[in-house]
């Protein structure tokens, strides 16, 4: 894509700020806008396992019930996708089908943006959030003709994400109607899971009891979900000084002592009794049967967003570890014990993305608010940019800035 394009393209109107990410992340991964179809990844025997095995295959008839006739009616195209932007059912009338089939959207194709380039699907899956992409915003031009909303479909019990629902057709597409419906569609299908979930587990002897989920990840307040083991969820949001608590006990599953936990917690000396008394409340907050002492440690089975960061990374899944990280752990937290779980976690990821070569990657890393000041992501980035891509002067000029303020 060539900057006289984006010039062209913004000049019919300003661009929105979600689309404009997406646009630099479509074209650190190497998207070209002239591009005319997506890839197919999937043959057609693997496609079929593939439906088969995956989560949502079990709630497919339901959307295809409640959205099928009506993407039908209005000529446009129902598709859901798994997590890595794979589309596994793509349904409308035929004659829809077959303009849909010029732009590479087809079963077995694949949506993400670093791979098609802007689109409502695979912008969903970037930020986890629902998504509308009209014409223009599209960065392929083959695709200007179409517009489409999405919204990302997650697992009700474990907050994993597992698919993709769109709604894609022409300019009827560009009411909130529309989107409203795609999401109420899928939270259909959410509830719809968790109805089956909890089927299978009032079915199955009970091996596992009560579970906690502790997401802190770029909140200053982290929050807490509990799973009572019957299929019940409840979320609480911690108070500061709750939340590292929480993760530093999370990090020790053997326990901490009152000691050993006074000085991951505090600065300076901080007093046992008040110590035990943000323990008492906590216990409070919890139940007496999930935080117990001598040592103080969490009883339940305990899961956290930093912990699958760290997971991913050992595993070698880079793009997976960047996916999960949504900023770092507790990020005003002064605590020395987060603040070496946080500095931990941030050096690895950073150091791997440094060695990766990955353009689109780094480039997610210098557009958040912790990597846009990182002089050695920049430098590193301009290296494996090529000079005729629409982001190198964008990285030229923040390396030219990074140099002139810090001299």
């Amino acid at each position: 894509m060539s900057t006289d394009l984006m010039t062209r393209r913004t000049a019919r109107g300003a661009m929105r700020a979600e689309v404009a990410e997406s646009w630099q992340r479509s074209a650190a991964a190497g998207v070209t806008s002239d591009a005319p179809e997506a890839p197919v990844t999937i043959d057609e025997s693997d496609l079929r396992s593939l439906r088969e095995a995956h989560p949502l295959a079990r709630v497919f008839p339901l959307l295809d019930d409640v959205l099928g006739q009506a993407v039908r009616d209005c000529d446009a195209v129902m598709a859901i996708g798994d997590a890595a932007g794979q589309l596994l059912w793509v349904c409308g009338a035929p004659s829809t089908l077959r303009k849909a089939e010029s732009i590479g959207f087809v079963e077995g194709s694949n949506w993400d943006e670093r791979i098609a380039g802007t689109n409502a699907p695979g912008l969903a899956l970037a930020t986890g959030r629902s998504a509308t992409i009209t014409r223009a915003e599209h960065f392929r031009a083959s695709v200007q003709p179409w517009s489409c909303a999405a919204t990302p479909i997650h697992d009700p019990a474990t907050s994993e994400l597992l698919g993709v629902l769109d709604v894609t057709g022409g300019d009827q597409v560009v009411v909130p109607q529309t989107l409203a419906m795609v999401r109420a569609a899928a939270r259909m299908a959410e509830a719809e899971l968790a109805r089956d979930q909890l089927s299978t587990r009032q079915a199955a002897p009970r091996t596992s009891g009560i579970g906690l989920m502790l997401e802190s990840l770029g909140r200053s307040e982290a929050l807490l979900t509990v799973d009572d083991g019957r299929g019940r969820l409840s979320t609480l949001r911690l108070s500061p000084r709750h939340s590292e608590l929480a993760m530093l006990l999370a990090s020790a599953p053997a326990g901490l002592t009152g000691d050993e936990l006074a000085v991951l917690l505090y600065e300076d000396d901080g007093g046992s009794s008040t110590l035990r008394a943000e323990l008492n409340r906590l216990r409070g907050l919890l139940g007496e049967e999930l935080l117990a002492s001598r040592p103080y440690r969490l009883t339940a089975s305990v899961s956290g967003d930093w912990i699958a960061t760290e997971a991913l990374l050992a595993a070698g899944d880079l793009r997976g570890a960047m996916r999960s990280y949504r900023g770092p752990v507790l990020p005003r937290s002064t605590a020395p014990g987060v603040v070496r779980l946080r500095e931990g976690l941030e050096s690895s990821l950073r150091h791997a993305l440094l060695r990766s070569r990955e353009a689109d990657l780094m480039s997610a890393w210098t557009r958040s608010a912790w990597g846009r000041d990182d002089y050695d992501m920049w430098v590193a980035q301009q290296a494996v940019v090529p000079t005729t891509s629409p982001m190198r002067a964008l990285v030229d000029g923040q390396v030219t800035r990074l140099d002139r303020e810090l001299g």
